[in-house]
């Protein structure tokens, strides 16, 4: 079976968006999800950046079409600079703007076991630490969706194979054998043959560390009301900031390495204009970032609680209960 019993589970009577690209994982996902009977719609990014863009995007709504299923296509075109970073951020926020519009339960992702493997070596040579050498989690709960990865413990291999048994069309992005590249270097020179001949071993060994993340780090909370978090300091900048860099993905904002440095050195900042953080003795708050006037009792009332000067605006949007 190719699709993780797991998120199976998840994917099931859910309301499920498919990030959908028409290269391999995605297109052998599509069909994986239909074998399964999972209900889903489809969205792409159409970036404009190879011949064979738009003819992607013209297979993601042929299929939706022929499936009866909802397409939503993006069209942009991005600076060269960062273009990665940029991408990302573009498509991301696309999706969540779908998932929020239309109250979609999940966010389906076609990443699989080799992806896992090279993010994982990327980070091993860069001196990270288990969390950030793990990456990413087969189901991640955010704060308006969740995010499912069904294929995280299949090959590339076998999706190669599955949509050659099943004739089953795609495309290919060249820019992915250019080992200019550091993602493609890892992927040519260690990862595919690694995942080629000790394949179950490498699966085994990340089930194993899953659990030893799950065991560490977890999160103190001692308040929440909606995006407004509370946690407790643990006096160990490791703990905090990956307490800190959890809830931030829960909120669909992931932290670069720069960022989670300036949070330990300032200990009260506003991350990208979108949140703020404020590190106190004993409590650690979280909130998004908002400018807002407020009555002099709400911000005598705050001074009190001890709130921080820069969550108290949002505090007073959401009409915060202080009891």
């Amino acid at each position: 079976m190719l699709l993780s019993p797991l998120s199976l589970d998840v994917l099931k009577e859910k309301k499920n968006l498919l990030a959908f690209s028409a290269g391999v994982d995605s297109s052998a996902l599509f069909f994986i999800l239909m074998h399964e009977k999972v209900e889903f719609d489809i969205a792409l990014v159409n970036y404009h950046t190879r011949e064979s863009s738009s003819k992607e995007a013209k297979r993601a709504r042929h299929l939706a079409q022929k499936f009866q299923k909802k397409a939503y296509i993006k069209e942009v075109l991005l600076k060269n600079s960062n273009f990665e970073h940029q991408a990302r951020r573009v498509r991301y926020d696309f999706f969540e703007e779908i998932i929020k519009k239309y109250r979609y339960d999940n966010l389906v992702t076609a990443h699989h076991l080799n992806d896992k493997l090279e993010w994982f070596m990327m980070q091993l040579t860069k001196g990270a630490g288990l969390v950030e050498m793990l990456g990413f989690d087969e189901i991640e709960h955010r704060e308006r969706y969740t995010l499912v990865r069904p294929l995280i413990e299949c090959d590339k291999k076998s999706l190669k194979e599955y949509l050659k048994k099943n004739d089953i069309e795609y495309f290919t992005d060249d820019s992915n054998f250019d080992t200019k590249y550091r993602r493609n270097y890892f992927r040519k020179e260690f990862c595919d043959k690694l995942t080629k001949e000790f394949k179950d071993g490498i699966k085994k060994s990340f089930r194993y560390l899953q659990k030893d993340k799950s065991s560490l780090f977890a999160i103190k909370l001692l308040k929440k009301e909606k995006e407004f978090h509370i946690l407790k300091r643990m006096k160990d900048e490791t703990y905090d900031i990956r307490q800190i860099d959890k809830i931030l993905k829960k909120m669909g904002y992931i932290l670069s390495a720069a960022q989670k440095e300036e949070i330990i050195r300032q200990k009260d900042i506003v991350i990208s204009n979108k949140y703020c953080i404020a590190v106190e003795d004993e409590k650690i708050y979280i909130a998004p970032f908002v400018k807002k006037a407020m009555p002099k009792d709400f911000k005598e009332r705050c001074r009190k609680e001890a709130i921080p000067p820069k969550i108290r605006p949002y505090l007073y949007q959401i009409d915060y209960d202080f009891t």
